[in-house]
């Protein structure tokens, strides 16, 4: 970003919130009124034991699912982390807070915006981070605040442990490459010495200390894991034994059936296309390595959470910023519009909850995080917030707060209801679309769109489809939007 373009912007930041509201002391939190752990994993997909994965090892979530309500069918609004954290931490869709790629700060572009952890702050509650919350270049911002909204934070954290020391023992497809290239490392030594066991240390201690000083906290803990490169120990590799790994095939023909720009999104990394078999089982080793050695992690803090009497008030919430490929279409990582990359993980867990143990099939965005904490906490949450509130669900888990979930990614757009995924690429479809039914097509291989016989569905999903696109460039209410145009400012 150029000098002149920082300046305008920290300039209009400074000018549209005065510093005041955003530094002056905050009132104290009302007398009962729940804390927040919100715990969020990094690139984390559904290969969880709770999520019926027959293979990856995660106790510690599972339990969390026993005493909270599990979300079968949660959405990201985009597949990339950027875009991802930006959105559930605004309450907007990436099209409302104009983040649609990584390495850009939220109130470059929405500087007046109350962020969710920010609302907290302004009604009494301690909101610290640790670790990763907002954007960061990984691993290469291990250890520094990234791309992070100071202006959301009491106290900040930023671990820096042996998978950043240890880079150079790194695995990686591409020499020199990490973030966004498979990589790996069985590492040596423990999980306190690993940037996210050095978290769940300063979680432990935090929450050893607002126990005894009975503070009202918003504790938000991210961990890097499974994010590439997947560093664990290498006790966590031992428990998945390469030759039973499972590496996902496609069908000669599969990308023909595909529109251009979906084929586009699951051959964007050329070194990663077609792996030799050995190179697949290692990496997919890794990831669930990766996945096992974040689970204990999160069980270390959940256990302090009991052990101090918190968890009596204390709303926990774990979650991904988006899905993940393992082989599935061919392709790995993120940034693709099927189930893989758009579904991640949500469990939730409130103090007086009757849905204990449950699950439920309404679909759910991470846009709705914000709304659902504010209103479980009885905090009055900002006009532009574009979710809806999850709590209902919680007392009633039949309960439907809204019927499809939209996702997007490039020029794509995607809607899942509870049966079909419907998507259309290029303004109005003009790029081609896509269909797959759920029930007889979990792993979305059989793209319905050209099928006579699905016409009316299309027309009802396409129909669907562009109210909520419309719905989500809606401007939201109160916010300055800037965008940059040949780095010019244009402000809405």
């Amino acid at each position: 970003m150029r000098q002149s373009q920082t300046s305008l912007i920290l300039s209009t930041v400074a000018a549209l919130l005065a510093g005041a509201a955003l530094v002056a002391p905050c009132p104290a939190a009302a007398p009962g009124k729940p804390n927040v752990l919100f715990l969020i994993c990094d690139d984390l997909n559904c290969d969880l034991a709770c999520y019926g994965h027959p293979q990856v090892k995660s106790p510690n979530i599972d339990r969390l699912a026993r005493r909270g309500l599990r979300f079968e069918h949660a959405y990201c609004q985009y597949p990339l982390c950027g875009p991802s954290r930006a959105s559930f931490m605004t309450g907007m869709y990436p099209d409302q807070t104009l983040v649609h790629r990584n390495a850009i700060y939220i109130r470059e572009h929405t500087p007046n915006v109350q962020t969710m952890s920010q609302l907290f702050r302004r009604n009494g509650y301690f909101a610290t981070r640790i670790g990763k919350l907002y954007h960061y270049n990984v691993p290469l911002h291990i250890g520094t605040s990234g791309h992070d909204d100071p202006y959301s934070w009491d106290a900040t954290i930023n671990p820096y442990g042996r998978d950043r020391i240890d880079e150079d023992s790194v695995f990686t497809l591409v020499p020199g490459q990490y973030g966004g290239t498979l990589s790996w490392l069985a590492a040596e030594g423990t999980d306190e010495e690993q940037t996210d066991g050095i978290s769940a240390t300063e979680a432990v201690r935090r929450l050893k200390t607002y126990a005894q000083d009975d503070t009202q906290f918003f504790l938000a803990v991210g961990l890097y894991r499974p994010h590439t490169p997947y560093v664990a120990p290498k006790k966590y590799f031992d428990l998945y034994p390469p030759e039973k790994i499972v590496v996902p095939q496609i069908p000669d023909g599969y990308l023909e059936t595909l529109p251009q720009p979906a084929r586009q999104s699951i051959n964007r990394k050329k070194d990663q296309i077609n792996l030799a078999d050995h190179l697949a089982r290692q990496a997919i080793q890794a990831y669930y390595a990766s996945i096992t050695f974040a689970d204990a992690q999160v069980g270390r803090i959940l256990e302090t959470l009991d052990a101090t009497g918190l968890a009596d008030n204390t709303i926990v919430v774990f979650t991904s910023d988006h899905g993940y490929h393992m082989g599935e279409h061919g392709h790995y990582q993120k940034t693709t519009l099927f189930e893989n990359a758009a579904r991640v993980p949500l469990i939730i867990a409130a103090p007086g909850a009757k849905a204990v143990g449950w699950k439920t099939d309404t679909p759910a965005e991470m846009v709705d995080f914000y709304p659902t904490l504010a209103d479980l906490c009885d905090l009055a949450p900002p006009k532009n917030l574009s979710g809806v509130s999850l709590a209902p669900m919680l007392q009633d888990p039949a309960a439907q707060p809204r019927t499809s979930a939209l996702t997007q990614y490039a020029n794509g757009y995607s809607l899942r209801t509870t049966r079909y995924r419907y998507t259309e690429w290029g303004a109005d479809g003009s790029a081609g679309n896509e269909l797959y039914d759920h029930e007889s097509d979990p792993a979305e291989m059989t793209n319905l769109a050209s099928h006579p016989a699905q016409a009316k569905l299309i027309a009802q999903l396409s129909k669907e489809l562009r109210a909520r696109i419309a719905q989500a460039n809606k401007p939201p209410v109160g916010i300055t939007q800037i965008k940059f145009d040949n780095r010019r400012r244009v402000r809405n």
